[in-house]
């Protein structure tokens, strides 16, 4: 169970000077947390590549970004959510803030062997909706959809 967010985290839009820091925590917790990828698959680059097109949320606690969120608009879709700290509340309050922006029900994608977003989805009241695998890729996902945001 995740704990209550600290009453100094702040989760707002991120600011452009703000993006390159984004860009290393995304690769620094893909890097220690999909260790079934090779590390060197896991690069800044495609963060600011897609960032370019996403709307990105950061979690501040005392002006350090302890989390990040990208989300998609036209497809209500959270690309990335990506926290530093663990069970603390950072995930939750990232999520719940891109579900009060969305435009309805937020869709999201889990790799298969990423069992902890899998569950803490599920905490968050989210379903599995499709199973897949990209192509090219050896690593299959699931779809997941929260219909009704959680209070």
């Amino acid at each position: 169970m995740s704990a209550a967010p600290s009453v100094a985290l702040v989760v707002r839009r991120v600011r452009p000077d703000e993006l390159d820091a984004c860009a290393d925590l995304y690769a620094r917790v893909l890097t220690q947390t999909f260790t079934w990828v090779p590390p060197e698959r896991h690069r800044r680059a495609d963060f600011l590549r897609a960032a370019r097109d996403e709307e990105v949320y950061v979690a501040l606690e005392h002006g350090r970004i302890l989390g990040l969120a990208a989300f998609y608009r036209p497809q209500n879709f959270l690309h990335s959510l990506y926290c530093d700290v663990r069970g603390q509340g950072v995930g939750k309050a990232l999520l719940d803030h891109v579900s009060q922006v969305a435009d309805g029900p937020i869709a999201l994608k889990v790799q298969l062997p990423n069992r902890r977003a899998q569950n803490f989805y599920a905490r968050e009241g989210f379903m599995a909706l499709e199973r897949g695998r990209d192509p090219g890729s050896d690593v299959e996902w699931l779809r997941l959809a929260r219909m009704h945001p959680q209070s």
